[in-house]
């Protein structure tokens, strides 16, 4: 892990980084006032001569300006915002900006059991080119015009179908085509929320959670998450006191533990959720790698106020961007409306590429031989991480990911970093934990482990983590 050289920088630097980080990060806006020098002074712990200068070698750059008798702005100039700034500083190990930047490079690792997806030989290459070939033989209009505002008709009538599966009532009017499911989340972040609004997620939970919720400047809590569902105690207490806008979670194989909510839970975390008026995005992106459907929690409410979401990009391709938002009417028009503004058209080849592989059979024998081989790798992938010491949080009856505690205190985030030098990304648990309370787990991805040399390379770098 980097060094820490906070305490080899000067004091007048330090609060010079505040101030940017502060302005970079959105915090201070254009021409708003900064804390004053007494303020800033008790924050850092730092004398006042200290913020004296610091802020008078800001003024010096044009970062802020001064009003004589009234304090320090934020210059005019507009600064680039910047996501990292955006929340707490964070060892790179534990970044999930950086951990995505090294798993998504295809030349920093070797082995990748801490990425979040199927290794591409899992993929239906063959089906993909079928349909590919199919699409190039089709109407010119599929191939270079753009989508209808909702998406592709087709797609969505399938989709709706789909979801009745899963209890969920939607019609084909109440779903919009999206680009991926990341995308669907940030149309409904700018749907929801506003900056400084609160917003809930679990702990842990996916990392990519907190980046986006940070590039829409929320405030972000989080509460403990079980085997069955959230901590509901703790789920009522959080929204008595912090009153939260919106609850972003998984219901069935959650990321990163695997976990499925149970039906007990649902049903009263509706209720509380009902009385305080919060909002729920269900992220569905892990639905077809259930054995049998799950708890739903936009089946027990009727799409009231849980807006449903999903992807293709873990099942079929991550190449094709292919997601979608199931929601209540009356919201339908304006999540399009913002599709538009950001996006325009969507990507139609996308849709009818994936509508075509869906329909035509071979995506549910695709599927039908992934739950089968991921039965089997989590079978061997789990007796191997017990065998070096790790051990599941929970057995999960299906998906992919391993939510694993490591031994003897053993940190991961030190682990992974001395993963990284042996060429194999491992995802720590505190990249996944808002509260930091995950030092000691690790998101296992039993599709990325199934190569002899994976443990092997765990055990070392777990060994070298212990070495001071």
């Amino acid at each position: 892990m980097p060094q820490n050289h906070t305490a080899s920088i000067p004091l007048v630097e330090k609060v010079m980084q505040e101030i940017h980080k502060r302005i970079s990060s959105r915090k201070a806006l254009s021409g708003s006032k900064l804390p004053s020098v007494r303020d800033m002074a008790n924050k850092m712990q730092v004398s006042k001569s200290t913020v004296v200068d610091a802020y008078d070698r800001l003024v010096a750059q044009g970062v802020i300006f001064s009003k004589p008798g009234s304090g320090f702005y934020a210059s005019a100039q507009a600064h680039p915002f910047s996501v990292a700034d955006a929340g707490p500083k964070l060892d790179r190990d534990i970044d999930p900006l950086w951990l995505t930047r090294h798993a998504l490079e295809p030349q920093d690792a070797k082995f990748k059991p801490g990425c979040g997806w199927l290794p591409s030989h899992w993929m239906p290459e063959d089906e993909i080119k079928k349909s590919l070939r199919n699409l190039a033989r089709a109407n010119h209009a599929d191939l270079t015009e753009y989508a209808p505002p909702k998406g592709l008709p087709a797609l969505r009538d399938y989709l709706a179908r789909r979801l009745s599966n899963s209890d969920i009532q939607a019609s084909a009017q109440q779903i919009i085509i999206t680009e991926s499911g990341t995308q669907a989340l940030d149309l409904i972040c700018r749907f929801l929320i506003n900056p400084g609004d609160v917003v809930l997620v679990d702990d842990p939970c996916y990392f990519n959670f907190h980046s986006l919720l940070r590039v829409h400047r929320a405030n972000i809590v989080s509460v403990p998450y079980t085997p069955s569902g959230p901590d509901l105690e703790q789920f009522e207490k959080i929204l008595s006191t912090h009153a939260p806008r919106l609850y972003i979670t998984n219901s069935a194989l959650h990321n990163p533990t695997g976990a499925t909510l149970a039906p007990h839970v649902a049903h009263r975390l509706l209720k509380i959720a009902d009385q305080h008026n919060l909002l729920i995005v269900e992220d569905d992106i892990f639905a077809d790698f259930e054995l049998e459907p799950a708890t739903r929690l936009a089946a027990f409410d009727g799409l009231d106020r849980v807006l449903h979401i999903g992807s293709f990009s873990k099942t079929l391709t991550a190449s094709i961007r292919c997601g979608y938002i199931a929601a209540r009417s009356d919201w339908i028009e304006e999540l399009v409306d913002l599709k538009l503004a950001t996006s325009f058209g969507g990507a139609n080849l996308s849709a009818q590429l994936v509508h075509s592989v869906l329909m035509d059979g071979s995506y549910r024998k695709h599927m039908n031989r992934v739950r089968g081989k991921l039965a089997d790798a989590r079978t061997v992938v789990s007796a191997n991480l017990k065998r070096i010491g790790l051990v599941p949080w929970i057995e999960p009856e299906a998906g992919m990911f391993l939510w694993c505690k490591l031994p003897n205190g053993l940190d991961a985030a030190k682990v992974a970093d001395a993963g990284m030098k042996l060429g194999i990304v491992l995802a720590p648990g505190n990249a996944f934990s808002l509260s930091q309370s995950a030092p000691e787990f690790m998101r296992i991805n039993v599709a990325q482990s199934t190569h002899a040399h994976v443990f092997p390379l765990i055990e070392q770098a777990m060994a070298i983590s212990t070495i001071k």
